[in-house]
């Protein structure tokens, strides 16, 4: 079972545009870029300005990113995802062979599941342990191909860090 001692740690936005230094303003619109951690094995989450990402600005390692607000201070914290970023997500994750990127997919499945966008069909126990295979629901996507997702063996308190991780990277709390 894994441990989220420190070992699953994505670092929150800093509130700054990555490429300028400036603040981001509460209620405007920035990019939110995760990108890889090698050493770590990891993410890291990085924002930037509408103006500098359309200048070309991109960070080194960059994974997946997305459109979002910055939120206003105090308001209550609510996903700033669309439902396919989720998805893509899933998808660019699967050749994931570091232990924290597998617990974040597994985390991400989990959500899919909650959300009722993905459903389980089977789960199966292999040599190289036990693998969850989803897929999409809705008749639109009957032919699409669905996914297998290592089991970590996280534990309740694991999930629970890392789900609440994963949503602080996603809400663009800032």
């Amino acid at each position: 079972m894994a441990s989220v001692d420190g070992k699953y740690q994505v670092a929150r936005s800093t509130g700054r545009c990555e490429a300028t230094g400036t603040a981001l303003e509460a209620g405007s619109p920035c990019v939110a870029a995760l990108c890889d951690e090698p050493e770590e094995g990891g993410f890291r989450r990085l924002d930037f300005s509408i103006e500098a990402w359309e200048q070309g600005a991109r960070p080194e390692g960059l994974f997946s990113f997305w459109r979002t607000t910055v939120p206003e201070p105090n308001t209550k914290k609510r996903l700033l995802v669309d439902d396919e970023v989720l998805l893509d997500l899933l998808d660019r994750l699967a050749d994931a062979d570091q232990p924290r990127k597998q617990a974040f997919r597994f985390v991400i499945t989990l959500v899919l599941l909650r959300k009722r966008l993905v459903k389980f069909d089977r789960r199966e126990e292999t040599d190289e342990g036990v693998r969850w295979h989803l897929s999409r629901r809705g008749a639109a996507h009957a032919n699409s191909p669905g996914w297998v997702v290592a089991d970590p063996g996280l534990g309740d308190d694991d999930i629970v860090d890392l789900h609440e991780q994963l949503g602080e990277v996603l809400q663009g709390d800032l």
